[in-house]
């Protein structure tokens, strides 16, 4: 080859370019870009606040601040809610155990020395721990938002509780099951206020 011919490099660039015969292939188009984005930059921001220089106004900046402060609120909210509901779910669910252990120590089988005694009594222990608490005992008064009664003897002038079939729970201050009673007068009171 002599010096007059082209050498197959520039035939193929030469050939690719078409009839535009004066196109320059850079070596390195990406140093180029990072030269000319060096350039730029060193020259400083735009003293006129172009684009250069993100500009949000502090308005937005503060509100959006508020929206992500309140987002984390609510998901604390939502997160402390959802166990909540679901502790509430468990326990609804162990309560028909609670109402067969409280039928066997009734019945006798729950006595000292039952090997069923020492469990019955973990588990009341640790649901207990957890909030949940009985209520709906002989002497009560009768609420009907707490009692559900399935007999009624007297007058009801003052209803109390008679006998209690199925006990009430609470979960913390939240009514998870109403106390299945019978309800009575009280047996009126001998000499304590009367006698003037």
């Amino acid at each position: 080859m002599t010096s007059s011919e082209p050498t197959p490099d520039a035939a193929t660039a030469a050939g690719s370019a078409g009839p535009d015969e004066n196109v320059t292939v850079p070596a390195d188009p990406l140093a180029e870009a990072f030269a000319a984005d060096a350039a730029t930059s060193a020259a400083g921001p735009a003293p006129d606040g172009g684009p250069d220089e993100p500009t949000v106004p502090l308005a937005d900046l503060q509100r959006l601040q508020a929206d992500f402060t309140n987002f984390r609120r609510r998901a604390a909210k939502e997160k402390e809610s959802a166990a909540a509901f679901g502790k509430q779910i468990l326990l609804e669910k162990l309560l028909p155990v609670l109402d067969d252990l409280d039928r066997a120590r009734a019945h006798g089988d729950l006595g000292e020395g039952s090997p069923l005694r020492g469990v019955a009594d973990k588990l009341a222990e640790t649901l207990t721990a957890q909030g949940l608490s009985p209520f709906g005992a002989p002497g009560e008064p009768f609420d009907a938002d707490l009692h559900e009664a399935v007999q009624h003897d007297g007058d009801g002038a003052s209803p109390v509780i008679g006998a209690v079939y199925r006990s009430g729970y609470r979960l913390g201050e939240r009514v998870i099951r109403t106390a299945m009673v019978t309800v009575t007068d009280p047996a009126p009171e001998t000499g304590a206020g009367q006698g003037d």
